[in-house]
Formats: structure tokens, sequence, C-alpha cells
């Protein structure tokens, strides 16, 4: 069953008078207990596109230029305020990157997960602090019931991740929004975080968004991968088959410059130049001045169609997607 489905969407930014895009034309869905990450370079818009599906960007400077979001078979685009809130209370739970800037400094941690509690239509004001110091054993913080009266500065970075969590998975949501949940954190930590991700997907049948930039953890834990470049899904596949067989330049390009164990004097590989502004995007594919396919076509072709127009999402492959003009 799809929980949610991204169609053709597109938003924009007004900027100096000006609207730039900061996701173009995007596909992608995520079925029912599934982990489906979103990787890419800082600024291809994935955290843009994940506030989007609950309409949590400010219009203005934000607009929804086209396409559609649907979440269980409603248009998100098309809902008021009022159905706007339900989906964010009951639907929609969100990770964010820095804990320590999205918790309140000045309330106490145990309220601030009471107040997403009783946000539900079922909860009951006399349950709600056994239902707290559930939710943070839960999320495995040792003697809950103190814990719920610490502020979050006396709390380290993977408890106030952890305190992040609870209050998401307080609205008892169908799909939860990993927006790097483990930026800042010590490794150790990560995996800690990341393992308990995983824990509450398999008790919950939930649907779990991962935003990062680790290869390797998408590795570890995603069924499916969405590949974004400036604005655009460039890849998506299951896991396994992306991994093994990736066919957009980028995608083989950012697996390229994994670091490989056990080959530590090998040099990296890097990509060469830089992601274009959105205010300056090229006429035809967005990574053509960086792809090594591309100069390798210029040998053989007099003029490169990605130079010119940009590449359709096309299935390449039953379940792989690509946007490349000339990947096989």
């Amino acid at each position: 069953m799809t929980i949610v489905d991204v169609n053709k969407l597109s938003i924009e930014f007004k900027v100096d008078g000006q609207w730039l895009p900061a996701v173009n034309n995007i596909s992608f869905d995520v079925k029912k207990g599934e982990i489906v990450a979103l990787v890419g370079e800082s600024g291809c818009g994935k955290s843009v596109t994940c506030m989007a599906l609950a309409r949590l960007l400010p219009e203005p400077p934000a607009r929804y230029a086209s396409g559609e979001i649907m979440l269980h078979g409603k248009s998100v685009l098309t809902l008021k305020n009022r159905e706007l809130r339900d989906i964010r209370r009951h639907h929609i739970g969100y990770i964010f990157q820095e804990p320590s800037v999205s918790l309140n400094p000045v309330f106490r941690v145990g309220d601030q997960i009471a107040e997403a509690v009783l946000l539900r239509k079922d909860a009951s004001s006399s349950d709600v602090k056994n239902e707290v110091i559930e939710l943070l054993d839960q999320v495995g913080i040792s003697d809950p019931e103190k814990r719920i009266k610490s502020y979050p500065h006396q709390l380290s970075g993977g408890m106030q991740q952890r305190i992040m969590i609870a209050m998401a998975l307080a609205g008892k949501p169908d799909i939860l929004v990993a927006d790097e949940p483990t930026t800042a954190l010590d490794v150790t930590i990560q995996a800690q975080i990341l393992d308990l991700l995983c824990e509450i997907r398999e008790k919950r049948d939930m649907s779990i968004i991962l935003v990062t930039h680790n290869l390797g953890i998408v590795a570890d834990m995603a069924d499916r991968v969405v590949v974004m470049y400036a604005g655009h899904t460039v890849e998506s596949a299951n896991t396994d088959e992306l991994m093994k067989n990736p066919k957009h330049p980028y995608t083989q390009a950012l697996l390229s410059a994994v670091p490989k164990l056990g080959h530590s004097d090998e040099k990296l590989t890097t990509i060469p130049g830089t992601v274009p502004s959105p205010a300056n995007y090229p006429d035809g594919c967005r990574f053509f001045g960086r792809c090594a396919l591309a100069e390798k076509m210029i040998k053989s072709e007099s003029e490169l169609l990605c130079e010119k127009s940009v590449p359709d999402w096309r299935e390449i492959k039953k379940g792989h997607f690509c946007r490349c003009h000339y990947s096989q």
C-alpha cells in the first residue's frame, strides 16, 4: 500500500523578486513499512521536499509551482488548514537535524513530549504522563521518570535526538521523516540512533523517509533509494540494484567516492566542478558540466542532447528509474 506519492512536484522560492526553482519535476513514492532514502549533495532539495510533504514551507516565500503530493489518496496541496493540522498531528512525524535547536530550551522535555501527545484526538489528559514515560522508555532513555523533568541543555546530543524521536512518535504517525538524524553525533551514538529507527519501523510497521548523504547508512538501512541532484531526481531503485548497478553518472560518481575498507592507500575519487546555482541552471541536464559520461560522448556525438534538453524521468528496468539521455 502506498502511503505517499509525489508526482512531478516543483517548488520555487522568491528571491530578490525572482522565482528560483528549489525542486523541479520530482517523482517518488513511499510504501507502507519501507525505508526510502533521499540522497544527494547539500542544497539538492532533499529537506525542501520533505518539508513539502506536510506543507511546512511558508507561502510566501515558497510556492508549489506544479505537480501533486498524495497522502493516503488525498491531495496535500489542496487541503485546508484544519486538514493540514490533522495530517501533522496524526500522519507525518519529523525528526530534524539539530535537536538542540528544535527543542525549546525553557521547557522540560517531558512537557514538550506531553504537548505532542495531547494534540492527538484520542489522547487522555489523565494518562499523558504515563504515555510520555512509555515513549521515553521506547526510545531507550534510562530512568524516564527522572528524565521527564530535565531541560534540553541537561541532556547529551544523543539523548536530545531520542527526545525528538519520542516527540515524533507521540502522534502515532504512518510515516516518519528523519532529516539527517545523526548530524553532529559521534559514530557510536549514530549507530544507536539508526538501530533505534529500524527497531521502531519493525514494531510499528511504519514508513520512514531517511534524508542523508551517507551511502554507508543507505546500504545498511534503506529498502529503496532516491538520488537527487540540483533539484531533480536523477535515479531511483531498490537499494541492492542501485548499489550493484547504478545507471546515472552522478550516482556512479557518488559511489566511487565512498572509501573502501582495506584500501586506505587508494586515492578517493572526487566529482569535478560545482553544483550550479538555482539562478543559473543549464538548459539541459543539470549534471552536464560535471559528467564523465558526457565527456566520453562528446568524442562520438557532434551535438549532445544533454547540453540542450532536460532528460526525461524514465523506467529503464522494472522499478529502476533514471534521468539520463545516454544511460543504458
